[in-house]
């Protein structure tokens, strides 16, 4: 891939969704309630944030196999999608680097499929990421605030608040689901509270020279070897502007354990239906005992 001068704020309008996962990738396959009460995929909710956002199109990289599943599980978006297959896995960046093609030299949303992400506000968590990227060049990373137990699950940052704008970080380094040890000794964002470090949220604003970059670091893969997307975050962090920024949602992993109801009570409380469900919650908690299990 030849180097390029890219325009110094781009919005993107592309976007790429990573569901290759051999043992996760049925996870966006998963079929929930929306917020208005509608069953849809995890998959399509997704859609239906980017869509609604202003991206015009998006890549998924799949699994070999499931194309039809997931044209079915798009809906009324699989029209403007692009199936990519990752036929030789090798990490989540060589995931990533799937969709080049698709990409080009555009600036692209990259998302994580066994996520959903619910806005506090009204704009959701697509729309706030792309709102910084209209008035801010280079990459950028959406964060969220995350307490030390959980950072296995993570990657996670080293930052310094921007003074005009305190939910805007300039990222000078990216760990890879740290300890808290490691974390505790370098990862600490003044202004945070004990023991939460800035961890990512699985969203991202990036450049196409991140595409180039993961595609020198295939070319030096050896047998066997797999590459993550952290290394290319970190060499982004190192060698130009990167900025990470605290959303106003919450991110849901489907693959947790209860992770695909934790999603679908805050879908379920975020819509019209709200009393009716917590009425329904109370009443459930109400008759529950702990322990007890059918006979």
């Amino acid at each position: 891939m030849r180097s390029h001068n890219y325009p110094s704020v781009v919005i993107p309008n592309k976007a790429v969704v990573t569901a290759a996962s051999p043992t996760e990738y049925h996870l966006p396959l998963q079929t929930l309630v929306d917020s208005e009460g509608v069953a849809k995929t995890a998959l399509a909710i997704i859609l239906d944030d980017l869509f609604a956002s202003g991206v015009e199109s998006a890549a998924v990289i799949i699994h070999p196999g499931t194309r039809r599943a997931f044209e079915q599980a798009a809906g009324e978006h699989s029209g403007r999608l692009t199936l990519i297959e990752q036929g030789n896995p090798r990490g989540y960046g060589h995931a990533v680097w799937s969709a080049h093609e698709f990409t080009g030299d555009d600036s692209f949303v990259l998302l994580v499929g066994d996520h959903l992400y619910l806005s506090y506000e009204q704009s959701s968590c697509v729309r706030q990421l792309l709102e910084v990227a209209s008035t801010h060049d280079g990459c950028i990373s959406a964060v969220n605030p995350t307490h030390e137990s959980q950072l296995r699950y993570y990657g996670t940052i080293a930052a310094a608040r921007v003074p005009t704008s305190p939910s805007l970080f300039v990222v000078h380094d990216v760990v890879e689901k740290p300890t808290p040890t490691l974390a505790e000794q370098e990862l600490i964002v003044p202004g945070l509270r004990a023991g939460n470090y800035l961890c990512l949220f699985g969203m991202h604003s990036l450049t196409a020279g991140v595409m180039e970059h993961l595609e020198s670091e295939i070319a030096r893969l050896g047998e066997g070897e797999s590459l993550g997307l952290t290394p290319t975050l970190a060499h982004v962090a190192g060698s130009e502007k990167y900025l990470a920024v605290e959303l106003a949602g919450q991110r849901f992993n489907l693959g947790e354990r209860y992770g695909l109801l934790r999603a679908q009570l805050s879908l379920a409380l975020a819509g019209p239906h709200r009393d009716e469900v917590l009425t329904d919650l109370i009443e459930i908690t109400a008759h529950s005992r702990p322990g007890c299990q059918s006979s």
